[in-house]
């Protein structure tokens, strides 16, 4: 299987090419703007693993050609102009990029007309088993019981809440059988007021070089309880979408979510 690495000089970047060479695939290609400091670099030092005999490149369009596959974790606005580079091509392609709006959540849609998209915010195994924790939950806790999602990560992370918060605020509407930007509590500040029944609040935290930690609590009277999960390593995404690249290529056209991949839909 071909894979390219779309955005590969990032941190998350980095980390899956390391995930594609691990994992015995070959990688074709690795792609930043044209005018990035890395181009031109071999993609296996880049990685930290051994040459491999391919530079950073800048041309986009040929990366989709070559490939089977393409992994993402890059900005909204490339991802959507990919997303159309895949369609064209033929190319499956996995997308972990985060901070995506409704109109390229529909731009993405579109081009999944045409080839298989795995959209997830976060590629973890542990993390989308919680997500299915968390709409069970929240199915089977009536609105007596607060939602309150609180995350933290390092503090380069330039979106807020990270898209796996709003990943399982999603879950927690979907459980309660309500559309989340209906009742999400983005921010408090100053004098707000008692807390509004039946709200899905939200607690961003930056600083270090936290990987990524969340915590969905459900606050009832009298009891409370608080589903997490900690990444420690960086590692487990790459392993995640190289998972999904190998379950996408030869699927049939259509925007996926790691629940498929990991078999969690009935």
């Amino acid at each position: 299987m071909k894979i390219a690495v779309i955005g590969c000089a990032g941190r998350m970047g980095r980390t899956n090419l390391a995930a594609v060479l691990d994992a015995g695939l070959e990688l074709v290609a690795g792609v930043e703007p044209a005018g990035h400091a890395d181009l031109g670099r071999d993609l296996g030092t880049l990685a930290g693993r051994d040459p491999v005999g391919r530079a950073v490149t800048s041309d986009a369009a040929a990366a989709f050609t070559t490939a089977d596959a393409a992994i993402e974790f890059s900005t909204p606005a490339a991802t959507v102009r990919h997303a159309e580079l895949a369609a064209a091509a033929g190319c499956a392609h996995v997308v972990g990029t985060t901070g995506l709006d409704g109109e390229q959540e529909a731009a993405l849609a579109a081009a999944a007309g045409a080839v298989p998209i795995v959209y997830a915010p976060n590629m973890s195994r542990g993390v989308n088993l919680l997500m299915e924790l968390v709409e069970t939950v929240a199915r089977a806790l009536d609105a007596e019981f607060d939602v309150e999602i609180v995350e933290m990560h390092h503090n380069r992370k330039v979106d807020a809440p990270s898209g796996t918060a709003l990943g399982l605020g999603r879950a927690a509407a979907r459980g309660r059988g309500v559309e989340l930007d209906a009742v999400a509590e983005r921010g408090r500040d100053g004098v707000t007021g008692a807390r509004e029944r039946g709200r899905i609040g939200f607690a961003a935290l930056r600083g270090g070089d936290v990987v990524g930690d969340h915590t969905v609590c459900f606050a009832g009277p009298g009891e409370r309880l608080e589903l997490t999960h900690r990444a420690a390593d960086r590692a487990i995404y790459g392993r995640g979408a190289v998972q999904a690249a190998r379950w996408a290529v030869g699927r049939p056209p259509g925007l996926y979510g790691m629940a498929e991949v990991l078999g969690l839909t009935g």
